[in-house]
């Protein structure tokens, strides 16, 4: 009889799919696809693309406001509900944006969709995974992360030939159906909050003791390790920015604007392939995984700055660079896990996720006003400097591991 339990089918393999879903759908259109608009919307409504561009902004700086009360929210409520009704909002956010003709409008979208993204792209996988399973965490973390990028791939084009064909607005609600149509009813009828609500235990139950209780959340955000994360984040977070000016750097130094593009394209390949690999490694040694995340980022960038004679050699800066913008969603996630364990994951990651949307949003728009008074090649050595501290700061959060254990143990014997 034990047999035939442990030998069915595990239900956390239809939470990934959800999570996928998410990543892959709900992050791709939004987040990866946001780019395609920003031409068209502007000529249409009379402003400038930098004045649009603040819409992005808006989504940060809300997501913010929300991360800090958002990993609560999904402790205490339903996070089968709050995902599905956050994946609805968005769809309907999406369709609205068909209708507008001001650039505020716009704006009050993008403080709606930053409040449901607090849900979808920061906490959505994250916490499913943490709760569902108990091994093949790192693997199953980064596969979900990965489908943002699979998602930008295919929606990239699609809403490029329907923007062409039909006009933004068209494709802006073909869009918003996608979501609403598909992603928010499968949530709803699909995931589940934890693994007993089928009956199950979550996958490989065998670990550490430790892992399974963790540390606090009041406990966790009195350690140093808690607020070395949280440079560790934004500093990570910061570096991943610059891909939104690699190609202006490519083309700076000669290359045409077709080969920037295939530097690009590297730069993605790189972290779609990174956010598994690593995945798979931080299983195996977390440590390994943070070194692997930033020694290929440093490399990348050290690619980049020798590849302007050789675009083989600045593709290959590209891909590795790629690693280390990879290393921004999955080694966070699972730093804060392997520091501080599962007991408030969700509590303590939403908090940490905070430093990943502030980066974003300050860092997004920092380097092109520091590229406006440098050289950009003094730009990437920056990059490197904050890889390297980068690096330390997640080793000193593992090394303190224990310690963050041992203070949570104190607190609950009193």
């Amino acid at each position: 009889m034990a047999k035939s339990k442990s030998s069915r089918f595990h239900y956390g393999y239809v939470i990934i799919f959800c999570c996928c879903l998410i990543m892959g759908i709900d992050i791709g259109l939004v987040m990866s696809c946001a780019g395609i608009f920003y031409k068209p919307v502007s000529a249409a409504i009379g402003v400038s693309v930098g004045d649009f561009g603040y819409y992005m902004t808006f989504v940060y700086f809300f997501s913010i406001l929300m991360l800090s009360v958002a990993g609560k929210l999904m402790d205490r409520f339903s996070a089968r509900w709050l995902l599905s009704a956050s994946s609805a909002i968005l769809g309907l956010t999406f369709l609205a944006m068909s209708t507008f003709s001001a650039v505020w409008q716009f704006y009050l979208a993008g403080a709606v969709n930053g409040l449901t993204l607090a849900f979808l792209l920061y906490l959505s996988y994250p916490t499913m995974v943490n709760r569902w399973f108990n091994s093949k965490v790192g693997f199953f973390m980064g596969l979900c992360s990965a489908a943002s990028g699979v998602g930008g791939v295919i929606f990239n084009p699609l809403g490029g030939h329907l923007i062409a064909t039909y006009g933004w607005r068209t494709t802006y609600i073909i869009f918003g159906a996608i979501i609403l149509l598909l992603v928010a009813p499968l949530l709803a009828l699909l995931l589940r909050n934890y693994p007993r609500e089928k009956g199950q235990e979550a996958f490989g139950e065998k670990q550490t003791e430790s892992l399974k209780s963790g540390t606090s959340y009041p406990v966790a955000i009195k350690s140093f390790a808690f607020y070395a994360l949280l440079i560790f984040a934004f500093m990570m977070v910061s570096v991943s920015t610059l891909n939104l000016f690699l190609p202006s750097y490519v083309t700076s130094v000669g290359y045409s604007v077709e080969q920037s593009a295939f530097v690009a394209s590297a730069i993605m390949l790189g972290v779609t392939i990174g956010k598994i690999a690593l995945g798979w490694i931080n299983d195996k040694s977390p440590l390994i995984g943070v070194m692997t995340s930033v020694g290929l980022g440093i490399a990348g960038f050290v690619c980049l700055l020798l590849g302007t004679s050789h675009i083989a050699l600045m593709s290959a800066g590209g891909f590795l660079f790629g690693w280390a913008y990879a290393g921004v969603t999955v080694e966070t996630a699972l730093l804060v896990r392997t520091v501080f364990g599962s007991l408030d994951y969700a509590k303590i990651f939403s908090n940490i996720s905070i430093a990943l949307a502030a980066g974003g949003a300050l860092m997004s728009g920092g380097w092109g006003f520091l590229a406006d008074f440098t050289d950009f090649r003094f730009i990437l050595c920056v990059g490197i400097i904050l890889l390297l501290f980068s690096g330390f700061i997640g080793f000193y959060a593992l090394k303190n591991r224990q310690e963050n254990l041992s203070a949570n143990s104190s607190q609950l014997t009193k």
